[in-house]
């Protein structure tokens, strides 16, 4: 028994000191780079008449904040009062979550950059599709009338005239950033130390050997009602398939459960009738499922 907590802790303290390091270096490099996006710009993208650029602003403006799903909802109803077109901002809803830099940057160390790409695509058109439909199919008539004060991010112009300043707020909103995650990353960890020393070969074997065309829509179910940010996710997906555990389900698993959460529901049902949120989770259960399917079809 000593020894197998041995293993984990051994295990734990590489996968923490791989992960923080990471995330250390690119966090800041994002908030450095932050400074000089044109986020006016994209605000005004998003309100365009033309629906595909407010559509694809949408999904960049989620790309570029790095909000788990519960962290989406202030902003999410700021641009409602600030009437944003509606597939505008379900679009950034499924986005927000998904898709951010570092994560991306940290899922192409891990699982390399065909995958990391294949991901980021499908993500990225997934959303715009959903926002898309849910427009077309009139869902804006099932949003109440909720305000709460609140803005978008704006761009500090001392940041881009003062290279010392925007160094140092960098390392302050690196830091606020950690202190926020690095429970997510360390338990992330832990997990993935678990399974990887103590949960049997044999288990992972057997699941692997299934069919996978209905393992990936049960991963996906499992996944959507967890309430799981991607930082807390990659180390045990990373885990998972470096114990032979498929891709496909492994995808499934980490878009559900960072697309929706039961958290996040919760808050939206105090902004999203009934039949929005059904709406929304079907949404991502589907997101998830495809995105599994075409890793699965890809066949990595």
């Amino acid at each position: 028994m000593f020894e197998l907590l041995s293993k984990i802790f051994i295990e734990f303290l590489s996968l923490s000191k791989n992960l923080l390091v990471l995330f250390i270096g690119i966090s800041f490099l994002i908030s450095f780079l932050q400074a000089y996006a044109p986020i006016e710009k994209i605000e005004k993208w998003m309100g365009s008449k033309n629906t595909l650029v407010a559509n694809f602003a949408g999904a960049f403006l989620g790309f570029i904040t790095p909000f788990c799903s519960c962290s989406t909802i202030p902003l999410l109803v700021t641009m409602l009062n600030r009437n944003i077109p509606f597939q505008t901002v379900m679009t950034y809803l499924f986005s927000s979550p998904l898709l951010d830099p570092w994560i991306i940057a940290l899922m192409a160390y891990m699982y390399g950059v065909k995958a990391t790409i294949i991901y980021t695509i499908t993500t990225f058109i997934f959303s715009m599709i959903i926002g898309w439909y849910l427009d077309k199919k009139n869902y804006k008539e099932h949003v109440k009338n909720v305000f709460i004060k609140g803005t978008i991010p704006e761009q500090n112009r001392e940041r881009r005239r003062n290279l010392l300043l925007n160094i140092k707020l960098s390392f302050k909103e690196t830091w606020e950033l950690i202190k926020t995650v690095l429970v997510y990353i360390l338990i992330g960890a832990l997990v993935g130390a678990i399974i990887k020393e103590a949960v049997p070969t044999d288990f992972l074997n057997l699941i692997s050997d299934q069919n996978q065309w209905w393992v990936i829509p049960l991963a996906a179910v499992i996944g959507v009602p967890l309430y799981i940010r991607l930082s807390t996710m990659l180390p045990m997906a990373q885990i998972l398939l470096a114990n032979g555990f498929p891709i496909a389900p492994t995808m499934a698993l980490l878009i559900g459960g960072a697309g929706a959460s039961l958290p996040e529901i919760i808050m939206l049902k105090s902004i999203f009738s009934t039949k929005l949120i059904t709406a929304f989770i079907t949404s991502v259960f589907l997101m998830a499922t495809f995105s599994g399917y075409l890793f699965l079809i890809i066949e990595f």
